[in-house]
C-alpha cells in the first residue's frame, strides 16, 4: 500500500514538531542546570538576540521556504505527470506548465531574498540600551517579519500550484481553467511584494558613527 501526499506531510510535520521539542527542552535544562534559568524568558530574548539574527533568519526563511513550496509542489506534480505519461505520453509536455511554475516560487523567493539582503548593512559596535540599538532591532524585527510573510505564502503557493498540476495530470484533463488556476496560485505571491514593501519601509540600519 503505498503513502499519499497528505501522509507524507503529516510525517514531516509530527517529526518537525518531537525534534524542535526536543531541542527546546534540552536547552532550558541546559540553562537550568548551568545556573541560567533567568534566560528562559522571551523578553529577555527578544531583546538580547542580534539584530544581524532575525534579519539573517528572515532572509533564510524566505530562501529555505520557497524552495520548500517549490519542491513539495514538483514533488506533487511530477509523480503525476510521470505516472499518467505511461498512459498516455502526450500529457508529459502539455502538464511541464505546472513544474515551471513551481520553479517560479522559488525564483519569486530568491529574487525577495536578495532585495532584503541589500536593506541588511552593518551598524558597528552598538550596545543594547542605545537608541541606535533598538532602532537596529526594530529593523531586524522587520525583516524577520517580511521574511516569514514570503516565506510561508510561497510555500503554500507551491503547494498549491502542485496540487492542481497532480490533479490535472492524474485525471488528463484538457480544461483551460485549470491553467489559469495554476498561473494565479502561484502569481498570488507578487502581491506580497507591496506588502513586504510596506513592512520593511521603516527598516534602516543605524552605524555606530
Amino acid at each position: 500500500m503505498g503513502y499519499s501526499n497528505s501522509s507524507y506531510t503529516q510525517s514531516y510535520l509530527y517529526y518537525g514538531f518531537y525534534i524542535y521539542s526536543l531541542v527546546l527542552i534540552a536547552i532550558a535544562i541546559g540553562y537550568t542546570i548551568t545556573g541560567q534559568g533567568e534566560r528562559i524568558d522571551i523578553g529577555w530574548f527578544l531583546e538580547n538576540v542580534s539584530p544581524y539574527y532575525w534579519a539573517a533568519l528572515g532572509i533564510g526563511l524566505v530562501v529555505s521556504l520557497s524552495v520548500v513550496g517549490a519542491a513539495m509542489g514538483i514533488h506533487t506534480t511530477g509523480v503525476s505527470i510521470i505516472g499518467g505519461g505511461v498512459r498516455a505520453p502526450r500529457i508529459k509536455t502539455k502538464n511541464l506548465i505546472s513544474v515551471i511554475f513551481c520553479e517560479a516560487v522559488a525564483i519569486y523567493g530568491l529574487i525577495i531574498a536578495i532585495i532584503l539582503a541589500g536593506i541588511l548593512e552593518e551598524y558597528g559596535d552598538i550596545q543594547p540600551g542605545d537608541e541606535k540599538y533598538e532602532q537596529n532591532l526594530m529593523s531586524g524585527y522587520f525583516l524577520f517579519g517580511a521574511g516569514i510573510t514570503v516565506g510561508f505564502t510561497n510555500l503554500f503557493c507551491g503547494l498549491a500550484v502542485g496540487i492542481v498540476g497532480h490533479i490535472r495530470a492524474a485525471s488528463q484533463i484538457t480544461d483551460h481553467l485549470l491553467i489559469l488556476k495554476i498561473f494565479f496560485g502561484s502569481s498570488a505571491n507578487f502581491f506580497l511584494f507591496f506588502i513586504m514593501v510596506v513592512q520593511v519601509s521603516k527598516a534602516d540600519f543605524v552605524s555606530a558613527s
